[in-house]
Formats: C-alpha cells, structure tokens, sequence
C-alpha cells in the first residue's frame, strides 16, 4: 500500500470526470487499498480517486465513529429519498483548511459495486449521505466550493494558491 498524494484546489485536474471502470481486478482492489490508506493518512471520511489524480469512478469513505468501517464504491449512482436538505459544514482533502455550510438532501439511495466487483444497494443517512454525495462530485468534477458564493471561493482560492507559492 501507498500514501498518494492528494491535489488541491485549484489543480484543474479536479475538474476531471471520472470514466466508469470497466472491471474490477487486482490493479484496481491495490487502488483502493492506496486511497483507504491515503485517506486515513489524511484524517478525511472520504476520497475519490480523481482528488489523486486518476480519474476512474471509484470512492472510499469511513464515516464510523472509530473509523474501523472502510466503505468502497466503484461506479456509484445515488438517487434521493428524501428532498428535505440539511446544513453540514464540509471540509475537504483537497481544500485543506477551509469549511463552508452546504445543503445537501439527507437520505439517498446508493448502488454501486464493491471492493470484489459485486453490485450492491444501500441507504444512506446524516453524515454518511452526505459524505457519499461530495464524493461523488468529485467524480463529477465539482467540489465543495461550488456551493457556496463565488467572493468565498476565490477568497479560498487565492489562500491556497499562496500557500502553494510559499511551499514551492
């Protein structure tokens, strides 16, 4: 396993759309050992595997509260159950630092494939949902920062990108 390293905001990589994987092998079973590891690294809940830069529809989150619970979602498709939203204040990896309020709807739907290629359904709720529809945006090439007002984002956006000057 391996610590990747995680882009960031702005890196116009993130705007990348995830393709579909095709099939579910020992390749892809060691990417998803690297991102649960790079997460956990990281101290996130979540990470698609475009915030690496590889651009396949593949997610891993941990939302239990010990964080002994990896989730794996390759090709995931979610589908609201209730339109109700609610605020959670989202961080991200590749936003570090930075935690705005979102509105997102709180049970959703999710079916995917797991870690072994076979397709499952679940429902989600409350950070879970949550966590699994950010994800999922990345694999859509949208991040957190779309949500809220365009002076915040590039307010955020040129922190970062000093911040990355000061390190280069």
């Amino acid at each position: 396993m391996a610590i990747m390293d995680i882009l960031s905001f702005p890196d116009p990589r993130l705007r990348t759309r995830a393709a579909p994987v095709e099939s579910v092998d020992d390749a892809l079973r060691s990417l998803v050992d690297d991102l649960l590891e790079t997460m956990y690294d990281a101290g996130g809940i979540g990470l698609a595997a475009t915030q690496v830069n590889v651009h396949k529809r593949l997610l891993v989150m941990d939302t239990s509260p010990d964080r002994d619970r990896p989730r794996v979602y390759i090709n995931p498709e979610f589908e609201v159950l209730d339109p109700e939203l609610g605020e959670y204040d989202e961080g991200c990896l590749s936003v570090p630092g930075y935690y705005e309020t979102v509105n997102r709807p709180q049970r959703i739907r999710v079916s995917a494939l797991g870690r072994d290629g076979e397709a499952f359904t679940e429902e989600l709720d409350g950070l879970a949902a949550i966590c699994l529809q950010h994800e999922v945006d990345h694999l859509d090439g949208k991040l957190f920062v779309d949500y809220i007002s365009p002076l915040k984002r590039q307010r955020i956006r040129r922190k970062l990108e000093k911040a990355q000057r000061v390190r280069a």
